[in-house]
């Protein structure tokens, strides 16, 4: 088994390769003067079940570029199977036609992936579990949950706790972690006037004098988790806090987060930090590197990946 690590998210490779106690493959992954991506694996690779670690995280198009390429490399230096560790998968939120002639990107994306190269799929809370079914290859989506379980409990037992989906299509993901976590389970109807733009009018359960736990796959401009929150103490909770898998955090998020009625929102490393999310005062980082080289080592060893989450 190989890990090759491309420039998307360097921590975590080098925390997976850590995990397993194993160097990352000998590359270069850099750019020509015009910006085009040059990749060069300083190893062989023949004969080789490689792990490649490239989230298609900003600048997205930059990253799964070198993503493409660096599949395309080890498919032509003859790797016996090359798959495609994509801790947060890009462009997911387009997978449906959400109008006459729109794309449907994440398809898009996924066909990319195949025709690079890719012989199969390693990622992390889709946006989207039908996803899967885009890629014509064997995919398996990792849930964040154990490690966002974890600490819950370790920072809020004892309290009395609700956990929230900050909308209607969350409700499966909240539902369980509040089934794990023991708690009632709280819904959030919102109404979407535009993309990025989001306005919470109902809330569905009792919050009153309690301790709220919004839960999300990823948060990016961040309106939700807030419009959220502030629905949430205007109902009478005692305190709001935040779990999302992937940051994205993007414009303004993380000053809008940092205003917001959120005692702390908890994100996941699997987008690397920007400078203002590590100084930010309410946001945290927890690390998913254990749970992806556990399943790295599984899918090399040919072990239940699913087990894991049992």
């Amino acid at each position: 088994m190989k890990i090759l690590a491309c420039n998307g998210n360097r921590r975590l490779a080098d925390a997976i390769s850590d995990y397993l106690d194993l160097p990352l493959t000998k590359a270069s992954v850099r750019r020509f003067s015009d910006g085009e991506v040059f990749v060069e694996i300083h190893e062989n690779v023949r004969g080789e079940d490689v792990f490649v670690i490239q989230p298609t995280s900003f600048p997205a198009n930059d990253n799964l570029m070198e993503l493409l390429v660096a599949l395309d490399a080890l498919k032509r230096g003859s790797a016996r199977r090359v798959t495609a560790v994509v801790p947060y998968y890009g462009y997911a939120r387009q997978d449906r036609k959400s109008g006459p002639r729109t794309p449907i990107s994440a398809k898009l994306v996924a066909n990319m992936i195949t025709a690079a190269g890719a012989d199969r799929i390693l990622t992390l809370d889709l946006h989207a579990a039908q996803i899967q079914g885009f890629f014509d290859i064997p995919t398996d989506n990792l849930y964040a949950a154990p490690v966002l379980v974890k600490d819950i409990r370790d920072n809020h037992s004892g309290e009395d706790l609700v956990i929230v989906s900050p909308d209607v299509g969350g409700v499966r993901r909240a539902r369980d972690i509040a089934r794990r976590v023991d708690a009632d389970l709280v819904i959030v109807d919102k109404r979407r006037e535009r993309a990025g733009v989001s306005e919470a009018v109902n809330i569905i359960g009792d919050v009153a004098g309690r301790r709220c736990i919004l839960v999300d796959d990823l948060v990016d401009t961040a309106g939700t988790l807030c419009n959220a929150a502030a629905a949430l103490v205007d109902a009478g909770a005692s305190d709001v806090y935040a779990y999302a898998t992937h940051g994205v955090l993007s414009g303004g998020a993380v000053a809008r987060v940092g205003a917001a009625a959120i005692e702390k929102l908890v994100i996941t490393d699997s987008i690397v930090a920007t400078e203002a999310v590590r100084t930010a005062r309410n946001i945290r980082q927890l690390t998913i590197a254990p749970l992806i080289a556990e399943a790295v080592r599984r899918i090399s060893e040919e072990r239940s990946v699913s087990s894991l989450f049992d």
